[in-house]
């Protein structure tokens, strides 16, 4: 039997809209059959191209990820990253994608980044000889700082003690602690 196209496209929406509905519920609610409503389905998704042979447009199969364009792989990786766990899945499938495809364009999104900035993540982690030495000499300093600290209290608490311990002779010196 013979659809128009304004019912498949009704029919497309109801499966693939904000509400969707399954093909098998679909087909039978409507009474077309569900392997009818999933070729629909699939000959509207987005990932079909028309092209001319012989003079006629026809479907080609599906857009392989790997014929996607650069731009188009990083469009998609910047959406997945906006979604949330749930949302991935659905948003995976309805692009034919899998996650570690993603995973691998971000991976190469990022290297290229990097190449491009001049910068590599080595260099951000680790530490340049010259900030390893300031922080030895830092903590050199701080260690030293605390020593003269000891020190000086040492002094200072020395001094108090020839004082008490003095004979009370302000013209006289205070016994040595020998």
């Amino acid at each position: 039997m013979q659809y128009s196209s304004g019912f498949k496209a009704r029919m497309i929406q109801r499966m693939s809209g904000p509400e969707s509905i399954s093909a098998t519920k679909l087909a039978q609610e409507i009474g077309v059959t569900q392997s009818t409503l999933s070729r629909w389905l699939r000959d509207a998704g987005e990932g079909k191209k028309r092209v001319k042979r012989n003079g006629q447009l026809t479907r080609e199969s599906p857009v392989r990820p790997d014929d996607l364009s650069p731009t188009e792989k990083l469009r998609l990786v910047m959406e997945a990253c906006a979604l949330s766990e749930d949302d991935l899945g659905e948003f995976l499938r309805r692009n034919g994608l899998h996650e570690a495809q993603l995973e691998e364009w971000r991976q190469k999104i990022e290297e290229a980044s990097v190449a491009v900035l001049g910068k590599s993540k080595k260099k951000r982690r680790g530490k340049s000889p010259e900030a390893k030495r300031v922080e030895q000499l830092e903590r050199e300093l701080d260690r030293k700082d605390k020593a003269l600290a000891e020190v000086t209290a040492l002094l200072a608490l020395k001094k108090k003690l020839e004082t008490l311990l003095g004979d009370g002779d302000e013209n006289t010196t205070p016994r040595s602690g020998r």
